[in-house]
Order: C-alpha cells, then sequence, then structure tokens
C-alpha cells in the first residue's frame, strides 16, 4: 500500500488555467483536476469510465469561477502517464 499527499504532490500544469494531482494504481487512477474560471477542456473521449466529483466551484460548458474536481479513471489513463495527452496542453496565453 502506498500513501499519497495531496498537499505534498507537485501540481502539474497542462495550459494556463488548467493543472492537476493524480495517482495511479494498476487499474484505476484517481485525479484532482485546478480549472481557472474561464478554463477550456477540448471536446475528447477515451475508453476509460470515468467518475467526477466537484470539490469547489461549479463544473459546466462554460465556467463562472475556479473549479477543483476529482476524477477516478478505470482503466488508468496511460496517455497521462506518458504525457501523450495534447489535447489538454496548449501554451499558456
Amino acid at each position: 500500500m502506498e500513501h499519497y499527499t495531496w498537499d505534498e504532490m507537485e501540481k502539474e500544469v497542462l495550459s494556463e488555467g488548467l493543472a492537476r494531482k493524480y495517482v495511479s494504481g494498476e487499474k484505476a487512477m484517481l485525479a484532482q483536476i485546478f480549472l481557472k474560471k474561464g478554463s477550456i477542456v477540448p471536446t475528447h473521449q477515451h475508453d476509460s469510465e470515468q467518475i467526477t466529483y466537484i470539490l469547489e466551484g461549479a463544473l459546466l460548458f462554460r465556467l463562472d469561477e475556479d473549479t477543483v474536481d476529482l476524477d477516478v479513471f478505470s482503466p488508468i489513463r496511460q496517455d497521462w502517464i506518458n504525457k501523450e495527452d495534447a489535447y489538454l496542453r496548449r501554451p499558456a496565453k
């Protein structure tokens, strides 16, 4: 068993206003997603089942406030681990 502390993990910045922290096992992963007001996550799809729990703020197609959510994926998002998630990675404005 491994022990993780969100506060001690480095936040991975993907683009201006979008960052994440995640932990991964063999079959599932848990992610904190940080979205600043006005952030855009492009339409995308993946084979993983995803459950999202909004910890702070609101998550809509258009956001009017900063949001932090918690995502669970199974199977794991190997594209995240391999940094092959170009749809999320955009240069800062």
